[in-house]
């Protein structure tokens, strides 16, 4: 391509780009705005500005070792301005006396006088007034390219070859999509551009209006046609797969409700009403249950499991961690004491023969809750009759794991739960195919958690107070990040890491805690190992438990109410909400606290501060989000979902929820895309989302 090369070309090749197509579409990362016009007699130092005059005198000035200085005067009506070049004596060529500039830079004052060092120069007719500013397209670069290079190559691409690209969206959907983002406060004229406009000016916009409608239109087409495939996807869910249909009489959510003890709060009701309005339709239920730690969500997951065995179909939980599965079969043990529900349990450290009793119940009808971990989908397991899986901590699970559950010819109904509340832009997108469903109050009677920032100098005095916690009866937990210890040289002389858990164990049991039961737990032990120590913590024979995460999910000790965190900065805030979530369980006050390693202070960590602040899961998940971007909260993309390419799940929320509207309505009016000005955009759909969300049956 002209104005490209060799060289150029294989610089372009570490950024991703191959073809002519490629360069097109590398979107400006952001935008570079000119200076705002000044008058020089209103020059303020340091604060950019443009202005608009004539050349009145120029000089270069030679320097030893071939380097120079060219200069200028440029004035106007409102006085006069020195500019300045060096090693450029070049700018002598065109830069001379009476020819018309426009000038931007950062003046600085030298002795009376307003300079501007290397400004940009625009040179204009004679007379000519200062144009309208245009926005400066800002790419992505890599090593030995510029932005001007890429600057005038794009804009060379988009003159001779915008036009040969094939537009998808109908102008129809352009139309209505302004509309709304309009109305959402985008500030642009007339319809989304067609694509060969849309591409020249997201490359070389005339004005801030153009460069916001380009935008817009690529940003909303890469979260439209998402959703769209969505959309398909949920219909297909909802009218190809046919699932067992389980009712819920009065009689018997009475029956069930009796068993929990306790009155339900809204949002459980809610929650409960959702999941019985699904799982009595023909179609499987596809929800998501999401709360904040400690909302009750275990309690709802129990009741469509009962309403399931009530029904004559058996039901499935996997649980993440072999500790949460055992709590959750000895909590289903002790409230389905004395009645007919028959409960099963299949985890890794089972023996064999208890393995084939319960594969051979499971598949003869004669367990009617079974729960488990990853151990449910690691062999051949077979249900007489699954009505219901449940997935406990949806985010701990690949897809395949989750979908192996799901057995051949009648489909069972889902309900997922997730502990860590999900930002609304990854509802809407790594969500978008499932129903939602969000308890946010906590039950009646649960203690207040405080949370504390410590630096070092607090530590005598902050197991002082732990100590006197314990004393009162109270129960508390120091978590660690690491197994073991690391040593590292300094000095000539070895340090252990402190923020390994044996290490702490072993300084803690020794010392601070020293007249007290502490014991020690973590992922590398053995699984009986494992059991013996939450059994005594939960029964009160263990004061202080020092532990790595594995405490983070699920773990339900009521009287455990203080908790020390180590090395905090080495944790996100979804996590170190779900540690602090195990200190809010009870009707006592929780008291947790974090340290950090290194010489950085609690204070100075943005996401200890913003953990310090809030309880709310929910803003504590968009916080986490704004922090750490889509990437890294997501992971690996378990969704099957693919990367964007200018949409920003940060940023362009409103245009998610404007994409997301629109697609189900289109779907909702033509459930095949059938109509011909759809036949464009349908393809480019199952070009990127049929194989990733299994749109077979719409092609």
């Amino acid at each position: 391509m002209p104005g490209v090369g060799t060289s150029r070309g294989e610089r372009l090749g570490k950024l991703g780009v191959k073809t002519a197509q490629d360069l097109l579409f590398l979107f400006p990362r952001d935008y570079e705005f000119p200076a705002p016009p000044a008058r020089i007699d209103n020059l303020v130092e340091d604060q950019p500005a443009s202005l608009v005059g004539q050349i009145c005198e120029t000089e270069v000035v030679s320097r030893s070792a071939g380097k120079s200085v060219f200069g200028a005067l440029v004035e106007n009506d409102t006085g006069y301005v020195r500019i300045l070049f060096f090693n450029q004596p070049f700018r002598a060529e065109t830069l001379t006396r009476s020819t018309q500039v426009m000038i931007s830079g950062v003046p600085r004052l030298s002795g009376l006088r307003w300079e501007f060092v290397h400004p940009k120069v625009t040179i204009l007719a004679a007379g000519e007034s200062m144009p309208e500013p245009k926005p400066l397209p800002i790419y992505p670069l890599t090593e030995g390219l510029k932005q001007v290079d890429l600057r005038r190559v794009t804009k060379s691409l988009s003159a001779s070859l915008a036009s040969e690209l094939k537009e998808v969206m109908p102008g129809s959907l352009l139309h209505r999509a302004a509309e709304h983002l309009r109305a959402d406060g985008f500030d642009f004229q007339g319809p989304l551009p067609g694509i060969a406009q849309a591409i020249s000016q997201i490359h070389h916009p005339a004005n801030e209006s153009e460069m916001t409608a380009a935008r817009l239109r690529f940003v909303f087409q890469e979260l439209f046609v998402m959703q769209l495939a969505l959309a398909l996807r949920r219909r297909q869910l909802t009218t190809n797969l046919k699932a067992p249909t389980i009712e819920t009489s009065a009689m018997i959510d009475a029956r069930i409700v009796k068993r929990f003890g306790f009155e339900l709060t809204s949002g459980q009701r809610q929650a409960i009403e959702d999941i019985r309005r699904d799982m009595s339709r023909r179609f499987p239920m596809n929800r998501l249950l999401q709360g904040d730690v400690g909302s009750g969500k275990t309690v709802v997951a129990a009741y469509a499991m009962l309403a399931t065995a009530a029904a004559g179909y058996q039901s499935v939980l996997m649980a993440p961690t072999e500790v949460l599965a055992r709590q959750h079969y000895e909590t289903f043990c002790e409230m389905l004491d004395g009645s007919k529900v028959r409960i099963g349990l299949l985890c890794g450290s089972i023996g064999a023969a208890q393995r084939r009793d319960v594969l051979q119940k499971t598949a003869d009808g004669e367990i009617d809750l079974l729960i488990g971990t990853q151990s449910l989908v690691s062999g051949k397991l077979d249900f007489a009759k699954l009505g219901l899986c449940v997935i406990d901590e949806q985010h701990k699970f690949g897809v395949a794991q989750r979908v192996s559950l799901r057995g051949d010819g009648i489909d069972p109904h889902s309900l997922v739960l997730s502990a860590t509340p999900i930002p609304r832009s990854i509802a809407m997108t790594m969500f978008g195919d499932v129903d939602l469903s969000t308890i946010r109050e906590k039950p009646p009677g649960r203690g207040e958690v405080n949370t504390y920032l410590a630096d070092d100098q607090w530590r005598d005095r902050w197991w002082a107070f732990v100590r006197q916690r314990i004393d009162e009866g109270r129960q508390a937990y120091v978590v660690a990040p690491r197994v073991e210890a690391t040593v590292s040289e300094d000095d000539d002389e070895a340090v252990e890491d402190v923020s390994s858990v044996q290490s702490v164990f072993a300084e803690l049991s020794k010392d601070v805690f020293s007249s007290y039961r502490v014991a020690l737990l973590h992922g590398s032990m053995d699984h009986t190992s494992k059991q013996s120590v939450m059994r005594e913590f939960s029964a009160g024979r263990i004061d202080v438990l020092v532990s790595t995460t594995v405490i983070e999910v699920g773990i339900n000790i009521p009287n455990a109410t203080v908790m020390t965190i180590l090395g905090a900065e080495r944790f996100g805030l979804a996590q170190l909400h779900q540690l602090r979530g195990r200190v809010s369980r009870g009707a006592f006050a929780g008291h947790v606290t974090v340290f950090t390693d290194g010489p950085q202070s609690p204070e100075e960590n943005e996401r200890l501060a913003i953990f310090q602040k809030t309880n709310d899961g929910f803003e504590l998940a968009e916080a986490d989000f704004r922090l750490r971007g889509p990437g890294d909260l997501l992971g690996r993309r378990q969704s099957g979902l693919p990367p964007m390419k200018i949409a920003d799940l940060t940023r362009d929320i409103k245009v998610l929820t404007t994409a997301r509207a629109l697609a189900q309505a289109i779907v909702e009016e033509d459930p095949q895309l059938q109509a011909e000005e759809l036949k464009e955009l349908k393809e480019q759909v199952m070009r990127r989302y049929q194989s990733r969300l299994n749109l077979g049956d719409v092609a």
